[in-house]
């Protein structure tokens, strides 16, 4: 994979439940450090299936989860309830065990569309305190991630580097339903920054994606360009 080590840091598992094992621990001790400095940390992540192992293991760790706060890089325009929803994948999946003490903050709201909930999602998220300690995102297999997607009627604003938006709402073809997105500045300045994938596919797609530097065709190609902090990828196929 031809890319400058300052921009990714890489990590290869031999199967699934090795890299929860490891990934788990990362961000256990991640999250512990900020709470031993600050009294408090924020723990950002993704849906979809790829992480459901990580969830499951992450979620017995010893971490002080009361002085946690969980929130999503995105989100469906969807109800809590909802199979879709990426919060419902959370709370079934991460926050339990251990974890149930943490803290969730929800980018979606009941509101007229996803526009009017981005709004009232942002001013929650603006509480949280930044840069967040850990966010681990994911990969699609057309190369978007958080709810960057090629096409997507705000992408261009969505991971511009100077953007003062928060939450973003985002309609594309490839993505289903409406969407609301964290903004590329508060997802690379994290202080620990995470790409998690699995299977070839996904690593041939990311090889496509560091080979070039146009983010409006795949849009994760940002993230490596403006993370201030080396991308942790954590792969196993």
């Amino acid at each position: 994979m031809e890319t400058d080590i300052t921009t990714l840091e890489r990590h290869d598992f031999a199967d699934p439940s090795a890299l929860a094992l490891q990934l788990a621990e990362t961000i256990a001790d991640q999250l512990n450090k900020a709470i031993a400095a600050k009294g408090h940390a924020s723990l950002v992540v993704s849906g979809g299936t790829t992480p459901l192992q990580l969830f499951e293991v992450l979620s017995m760790q010893d971490i002080a989860w009361k002085q946690v706060t969980i929130t999503l890089v995105d989100e469906r325009f969807v109800a809590p309830d909802n199979e879709r929803s990426n919060e419902k994948l959370v709370r079934d999946h991460l926050m339990k065990n251990k974890a149930e003490q943490a803290g969730f903050i929800s980018l979606y709201g009941p509101a007229q569309n996803a526009s009017v909930a981005a709004v009232t999602a942002a001013n929650r998220i603006d509480a949280i305190q930044k840069p967040f300690d850990v966010v681990v995102l994911g990969m699609g297999n057309d190369g978007h991630t958080a709810s960057f997607f090629r096409g997507g009627n705000r992408l261009d604003q969505a991971i511009d580097p100077e953007t003062r938006a928060i939450v973003l709402p985002m309609v594309a073809e490839g993505a289903g339903e409406p969407r609301l997105t964290l903004t590329l500045p508060l997802l690379t300045s994290a202080n620990l920054l995470i790409l998690h994938i699995e299977g070839q596919k996904k690593l041939s797609v990311l090889e496509e994606a560091l080979s070039d530097d146009d983010a409006m065709q795949m849009p994760v190609r940002a993230i490596f360009a403006h993370a201030k902090q080396p991308v942790q990828l954590y792969w196993a196929p």
